[in-house]
């Protein structure tokens, strides 16, 4: 028999070619024809072309991302997460053989099944699609940014035309446009290709009025549902139904997704207030609840409204402060680097509880969290929220308060690791360190206490 396969994993780098090499062998083992095209981070691999379906028995899609079908009309189809592929690659080609004995009822039983499926799973799928074209941005971004701050120093990106400015401004444009990016792929996940204009702009308005990677989920899933409806409710006379994709859907989705997201900016402003006001009233009492309530909204949104304000007052500060060395600011600046820091020691301490491509993710972590990047923690919040985020806000809050107890203090507002050894900026070196590796070890502790082990 003759089969073609698809497989592709939320980051497309280990799981979409494991399966790939699973299936190819065992369909070799069982005396089958296979070619397996791979869509992983690097793109489309081995793409399954029109002449490879002639003669095709059944076509295996084992994914956990959006995968395009269009080209498959009228052959059966198996669809299964692509963890199944590795596990039983023997059982799944199997499976598929029996769908094209009995195509017709093979075909409402998928039916059903997908449904159910979708029902139960869909909203994650849709979540993973936009992850997985996130992380690219977020890894790249982050390290040229890194890498930007260690050339020009703390203050790089105030020196115009030089070489670590040019490698900092290139980290940031690439790490500004992983929250459009996340809106993006999450509305064509629902939606498929006219979902990526309204969910794009809608990303990229969160990132406008400071509703950061909550907002662009937000706007992905208002943006692709938003499609979907459209489709529904407009039916337009045949000779017109080409206006739908490229006029009447981004057009009316796009004005839809802009006026939600634009009448969140006065809440947000309201709310950012709020939270400012509140910090200036701790700054009266308790420096340790300070630093506690400082920690949980650094790593509450990663980057976000939430940590913004937090990193806004810390700045602040950093004017009013005695020889412009603030305790405020030292608490914002270690709290903000564990959440990646404790991401990157669990996948290190506890392997068996991350994936492959997980793992890897990790090891870029390190470089954002020693840069004060605490976005660097976005893609492993945006995949498993309930037990990474309290994690991390754990971490965060003890560093917090740790560096408060011991009066830390900081006279910039960024540069991570980068700023402690040149003197005099940070008060309380030694204590400093020591909040910032106790705050990871929390982090990295909890989230290997809570998450489960990955199934391959």
């Amino acid at each position: 028999m003759k089969f073609v396969a698809i497989t592709a994993c939320p980051t497309g780098i280990a799981h979409t070619y494991m399966a790939a090499e699973a299936l190819t062998i065992a369909a070799k083992e069982m005396g089958h024809e296979m070619k397996v095209e791979t869509q992983g981070s690097v793109g489309a691999e081995n793409v399954i072309e029109a002449a490879d379906l002639n003669g095709v028995t059944a076509v295996i899609i084992a994914a956990d991302t959006k995968v395009d079908k269009s080209r498959f009309e009228g052959l059966p189809i198996v669809e299964v997460p692509i963890k199944d592929a590795i596990k039983d690659p023997k059982g799944l080609i199997s499976k598929a053989a029996e769908a094209k004995a009995g195509a017709k009822l093979q075909e409402k039983v998928e039916e059903i099944k997908a449904e159910e499926k979708e029902a139960r799973t869909g909203a994650y799928k849709h979540l993973m699609t936009g992850v997985s074209f996130m992380i690219p941005f977020v890894v790249a971004g982050g390290i040229l940014l890194a890498i930007g701050f260690a050339i020009g120093g703390i203050y790089v990106f105030n020196e115009k035309g030089t070489f670590g400015q040019i490698i900092f401004q290139t980290g940031q444009t690439a790490f500004g446009l992983m929250i459009p990016v996340l809106g993006g792929y999450i509305a064509y996940s629902i939606a498929d290709r006219p979902g990526l204009v309204p969910g794009f702009v809608g990303g990229a308005l969160a990132s406008t009025i400071g509703a950061g990677f909550l907002g662009a989920l937000l706007a992905g899933f208002i943006a692709g549902y938003t499609v979907v409806l459209i489709k529904k409710v407009i039916k337009l006379p045949k000779s017109l139904e080409g206006l739908m994709p490229v006029l009447i859907i981004p057009v009316l989705a796009t004005l839809v997704i802009g006026l939600v997201m634009l009448y969140l900016g006065s809440p947000i402003t309201f709310v950012n207030k709020a939270m400012s006001d509140g910090l200036m009233s701790l700054n009266n009492g308790s420096r340790v609840i300070l630093g506690l309530v400082i920690g949980l909204m650094m790593a509450f949104d990663m980057g976000g409204p939430v940590n913004k304000a937090a990193y806004v007052f810390g700045t602040a500060t950093l004017a009013t402060a005695a020889n412009g060395a603030s305790p405020i600011m030292a608490a914002v600046m270690a709290a903000g680097m564990v959440p990646p820091l404790g991401l990157a020691l669990a996948t290190t301490i506890a392997k068996n509880k991350f994936t492959l491509a997980e793992r890897e993710a990790g090891k870029a972590a390190w470089a954002l969290g020693i840069s004060f990047i605490t976005e660097g923690a976005i893609p492993f919040a945006a995949a498993d929220p309930i037990r990474v985020i309290p994690s991390i806000m754990a971490g965060s809050a003890v560093t917090g308060m740790l560096s408060m107890f011991f009066n830390c203090t900081l006279k910039v507002p960024h540069g991570g690791i980068f700023v402690l050894a040149i003197p005099g900026v940070v008060g309380n070196l030694g204590m400093y360190i020591v909040s910032i590796v106790v705050g990871t070890a929390v982090s990295a502790g909890l989230l290997t206490a809570l998450k489960k082990k990955v199934e391959v």
